[in-house]
């Protein structure tokens, strides 16, 4: 990834380039969380990390499987395809061992769920209206 497509990613934006971002990663405003390191936000999605620093529950939320926003967030930041967490999934599930993050239909979902909890943490996709949620940077 070039070093633009990665402040893009990471929310840290160019004015000049404010559209190019494949997805940024969203927040509740109360969130005191500024910025978050790749893997920890990988956990969040992965359920392997329940709570921020603060001890806030996390509620991590998910476009549907079909979306190139989806799809491009999971390669850049859970570092698996779709199908592989969706796998991952599957055993979790036979193992008794968690669910996956809810998914939803749209960007203005993901806002709507990040604005409900604030332990939420979303992606959109680089053009969405994210409302009065927060974008939060994530350090690759």
């Amino acid at each position: 990834m070039s070093a633009l497509g990665a402040l893009c990613v990471s929310g840290i934006r160019s004015p000049a380039h404010a559209d190019d971002a494949a997805f940024r990663v969203i927040v509740h405003p109360d969130n005191p969380v500024r910025a978050i390191d790749r893997a920890v936000l990988s956990k969040m999605f992965l359920r392997e990390v329940s709570k921020w620093d603060d001890g806030e529950t996390a509620h991590p939320v998910d476009l549907r499987s079909d979306s190139d926003t989806r799809s491009k967030f999971s390669e850049t930041v859970i570092r698996r395809s779709i199908a592989a967490v969706r796998s991952y999934w599957q055993q979790r599930i036979f193992s008794g061992r968690g669910v996956p993050p809810p998914e939803v239909e749209s960007d203005a979902d993901v806002v709507r769920h990040v604005l409900k909890y604030r332990g939420s943490v979303g992606y959109v996709s680089g053009r969405a209206d994210i409302g009065k949620s927060r974008v939060l940077s994530v350090n690759y």
